[in-house]
């Protein structure tokens, strides 16, 4: 039986459920893949310790590894290649061993837009608000535009990064549909949906990325964290009467995109999304 080595890097991977996903996948192609965590909350700094990890990786034969939050740029300079995608989006998710060389790829967009057009079918794209313009926002951006979206309002902390974001989406899209927000009350002014892209809502980092008045029953809301799979936000919206997709699909679809790059083979999307349900659903998970 073919064995692969693979892993998650970042802050807090603990609760994930990437180990359970890619290895229960690979049982149903005959493969043996074990899938490491690493936790960089538990190494110190992720500056100091990435470098280091990116080398072990080489090293010890890893066929791949994801990369999480606060990795998805810092990642990149230790790289010998970006993919097209992972280039635009100026983030990576996914390292794969070509040969002797790492390449970064991004299946987070291509994850996100799977999941949104799974749970968000005939969701209103003409204005649309995204909360956090770094790894994962950046591919959210970027798949939303691809998605037809008419108007993207991109708010950060760091508004330097929204509008660099910005910039960057507009130079790749015609029609300079993104621009960056002054904060979240003007963005979501008249929107039509919220993509949530923060650490905000996730273990670890709780609160609410926005004040719940600012929500309205007229939108959607499309949230990136998926532990907890249902987040502050996520509750806020349902009362609010919002349609919501929670983290879950986007973190299949993107599981999805990064068994190929591990594997060389398909995954089963529908296998994959029923396995990471009924994981979610067990007791302490």
């Amino acid at each position: 039986m073919k064995k692969i080595l693979a892993g998650l890097s970042g802050a807090g991977t603990q609760g994930s459920l990437a180990p359970a996903l890619q290895e229960e996948e690979a049982r149903n192609h005959g493969l043996r893949l074990h899938y490491q965590l690493i936790d960089l909350d538990a190494a110190g700094s992720a500056d100091e310790v990435l470098p280091a990890l990116i080398t072990a990786a080489r090293v010890m034969g890893f066929a791949g590894l994801n990369v999480t939050y606060p990795c998805k740029q810092s990642v990149i300079p230790l790289l010998d290649d970006l993919s097209e995608e992972a280039r635009a989006i100026g983030a990576v998710n996914t390292v794969v061993r070509e040969g002797d060389r790492l390449v970064g790829y991004n299946t987070d967009g291509s994850g996100w837009s799977w999941g949104f057009r799974r749970a968000l079918p005939a969701a209103d794209l003409l204005r649309v608000a995204l909360l956090g313009a770094g790894g994962a926002g950046s591919a959210c951006a970027d798949a939303v535009l691809r998605l037809g979206a008419r108007e993207l309002l991109i708010v950060d902390l760091d508004r330097a990064r929204a509008a660099a974001l910005a910039q960057r989406m507009n130079l790749h899209f015609p029609g300079r549909r993104a621009a960056a927000a002054p904060d979240a009350e003007w963005a979501l002014r008249g929107a039509s949906g919220i993509i949530q892209a923060t650490p905000v809502g996730m273990a670890g980092h709780p609160g609410l990325p926005v004040p719940e008045r600012l929500l309205q029953p007229s939108m959607w809301v499309s949230e990136v964290v998926y532990v907890p799979l249902q987040t502050p936000l996520l509750k806020a919206a349902q009362r609010t009467g919002c349609a919501i997709a929670d983290g879950g699909h986007m973190n299949v679809g993107q599981a999805v995109g990064a068994f190929k790059l591990f594997t060389g083979l398909e995954a089963d999307p529908a296998r994959m999304d029923a396995h990471f349900r009924k994981l979610v659903a067990l007791p302490g998970a």
